[in-house]
């Protein structure tokens, strides 16, 4: 163990839009201490979630490989599926056999058996609860069977919040860790995971007051037809009893969505500040990131299910470590959020990469420089949830988005003309030219990532090959 290697402070929230903070350039959405963050360090602007899905993607975040291979294909507390195995190799697990001090605190979601001491951390702190327990109704919603929680707020003093409650611990943490590396010279991992932004938005004063329903600006994408478009996405609306909803009831939604990112962002600062109270700060390597987005009204959906819209799969990712990332950064190459993480951090400890990992190291541009061993284009998965089981897989490059549905008709968008994907391009000319070739790109990416959708069925090597139309 070297003296010299970093600290790791990985802060993770759940369901965090890209385009919903002030550093993406939302005009509305407030978010000082993130965008503070993002002013030290470099913003990636093209990262993405291997799956748009809670626990696949933290299983993936953690084993480094994608949930085709560790068999977390969906959420294992919604349909019977196991969590991730500790029979799998985790940076986590690496970096305690470097003697790193390892903390857990908040959100989980990686297996039911077995919790984050099981992965190489010293320590788990659960958060309190997932709903405030003194939650008041503050906005008249019609009563929704399947949602009923919408349009309340939290009546605790911020201190007592579950975001600023598992901050206080956090800080606490820092502060001991931090102790024991000056008189130990032992480096630290320390993992701050919040619940929020998670549906369903329950903020507390000041931050419940701060975004007015009557103020939320009507997504432009809002009112989607879905006209040539897969079934199961109009359905989604009905499967959530919100196809009667209109922006009346969304804009509630949205300024509750707001106000608990601008809660997020303050209980983010008091966490960056006990860091920086500690004199650790140009010794540790700061991460901000997400497991996927939030529909919260775009297309007229709610949460992440059988889409792979922007809004769902293109994540926040921010890190800071001075003197090796440029203040004030930006990094426009595709990555892979949770794929690509844990070997970033174990090159940056010197920790050697585990030849299972499928992720890429993104360290090199973290510090500047140009790589040709970079995805070519985004990627992610969806292997079905909660109202039922649906495959999907989706490449994605700077102008043009193809999404195969084994099942249905594809999805093929030109983000260019089209950024908000409302017009499905499946069977149109531009489809008949450059489909092919997509689909061609998509099958070879996934086979390369031992999707065994790919590699196991010779009846989805034909499906590929097949019209978009289907």
């Amino acid at each position: 163990m070297s003296i010299t290697q970093p600290n790791i402070l990985l802060i993770h929230v759940d369901q965090q839009r890209y385009d919903c903070l002030g550093f993406t350039g939302h005009p509305q959405v407030k978010t000082p201490n993130l965008d503070h963050l993002r002013s030290q360090g470099m913003s990636f602007t093209n990262a993405f979630t291997p799956c748009p899905l809670c626990c696949p993607a933290r299983q993936t975040q953690l084993s480094g490989v994608m949930p085709e291979v560790h068999g977390g294909l969906w959420n294992y507390d919604s349909q019977a599926i196991p969590g991730l195995s500790p029979e799998f190799t985790t940076w986590t697990e690496l970096l305690k056999k470097q003697g790193y001090q390892m903390a857990y605190f908040g959100k989980w979601h990686v297996s039911p058996e077995h919790d984050p001491t099981a992965f190489g951390y010293d320590s788990y702190q659960p958060q309190a609860g997932w709903l405030p327990e003194k939650r008041i109704k503050r906005y008249d919603l019609p009563d929704n069977p399947v949602w009923p929680h919408t349009g309340y707020v939290d009546d605790s003093e911020l201190k007592d919040t579950l975001t600023h409650t598992l901050a206080a611990s956090a800080c606490e943490s820092i502060q001991s860790c931090a102790l024991k590396r000056e008189q130990k010279g032992r480096p630290w991992h320390i993992r701050f995971d919040l619940s929020e932004p998670h549906l369903p938005c329950v903020p507390a004063e000041p931050f419940a007051s701060m975004y007015k329903p009557a103020d939320m600006k009507e997504w432009s994408n809002f009112k989607d037809s879905f006209e040539n478009k897969p079934f199961i996405q109009k359905q989604q609306l009905k499967n959530w009893c919100i196809d009667e909803w209109d922006w009346e009831e969304w804009s509630v939604y949205v300024a509750l969505y707001f106000g608990i990112i601008s809660q997020v962002d303050d209980a983010v600062g008091r966490v960056l500040d006990a860091l920086e109270a500690t004199g650790q700060s140009e010794n540790t390597i700061v991460v901000y990131t997400t497991d996927h987005g939030d529909a919260a009204g775009s297309h007229g959906m709610i949460d992440k299910h059988y889409v792979m819209y922007e809004e769902e799969v293109h994540v926040p990712l921010l890190v800071r470590w001075p003197g090796q990332v440029a203040a004030d950064s930006t990094c426009e190459d595709f990555i892979s959020n949770g794929l690509d993480l844990g070997p970033t951090l174990l090159e940056a400890c010197g920790v050697a990469i585990p030849e299972t990992f499928q992720g890429k190291s993104f360290l090199p541009q973290l510090r500047g420089k140009q790589t040709e061993n970079g995805w070519p284009v985004a990627f992610s998965t969806y292997n079905g949830q909660q109202f039922g089981l649906y495959n999907m897989r989706m490449i994605r490059d700077k102008r043009y988005k193809y999404i195969w549905n084994p099942t249905d008709i594809d999805e093929f968008y030109d983000l260019d003309e089209d950024p908000t994907e409302l017009v499905n391009l499946a069977g149109s000319e531009v489809d008949r030219q450059l489909g092919p070739s997509y689909r061609k790109k998509l099958g070879e990416l996934f086979a390369s990532l031992e999707d065994r959708l790919i590699t196991k069925s010779h009846w989805m090597q034909h499906n590929l090959n097949c019209s978009s139309e289907k």
